[in-house]
């Protein structure tokens, strides 16, 4: 004689883990089949069915034998897909937007490590002296420090750093007008 599964449920909500896992072996392909109709897609049938067997146990206090366990167990089901829609639906409202600030933060990127390429070929073109300056001013040294380093005066540094940014802005301009 087989025991039903509304005597079974009842067990299980007084802790019997063997009626539970009896419940499980008999609905969990059924349930997964209703989890897919409503999802459409396997991987969160699959999610919707571990999470709704998750928390069976917890659920099983609520069923008072007023209809079938099956019929309480597909409304269970249900809830639980469209908790999961509400909470996808939640997150992707917080998300919008993202996906721009994520464009502009590549976009901002890239254009940075385009300046910073040309910076690095034109720097080839400056003279010694020029460049070495610039080097250490561009890796945060104050002109103190960039003229103690190189032997000469922070003024020095200073009008180095001018005369520098001078050739690479006519740099600039021969690469714009060709």
């Amino acid at each position: 004689m087989t025991v039903s599964d509304e005597t079974l449920a009842q067990a299980a909500a007084d802790g019997d883990a063997a009626a539970f896992s009896t419940l499980v072996e008999r609905h969990y392909d059924a349930v997964f089949r209703l989890a897919f109709r409503l999802t459409g897609a396997r991987a969160e049938a699959e999610d919707l069915t571990q999470d709704v067997c998750a928390g069976l146990p917890a659920k099983l206090s609520g069923f008072r034998g007023a209809s079938k366990f099956t019929t309480w167990l597909w409304r269970v089901v249900v809830n639980a897909a469209h908790d999961r829609r509400r909470r996808a639906a939640t997150r992707a409202k917080y998300a919008e937007g993202w996906g721009d600030w994520e464009v502009d933060r590549r976009a901002a990127e890239a254009e940075v490590a385009e300046a910073v390429d040309w910076l690095t070929q034109a720097m080839r073109a400056l003279p010694e002296d020029l460049r070495d300056t610039l080097a250490l001013v561009l890796d945060d040294m104050n002109h103190a420090e960039a003229g103690e380093v190189l032997g000469i005066s922070g003024g020095t540094v200073g009008w180095r750093i001018s005369e520098a940014k001078k050739h690479l802005r006519a740099m600039r301009a021969r690469e714009e007008d060709a």
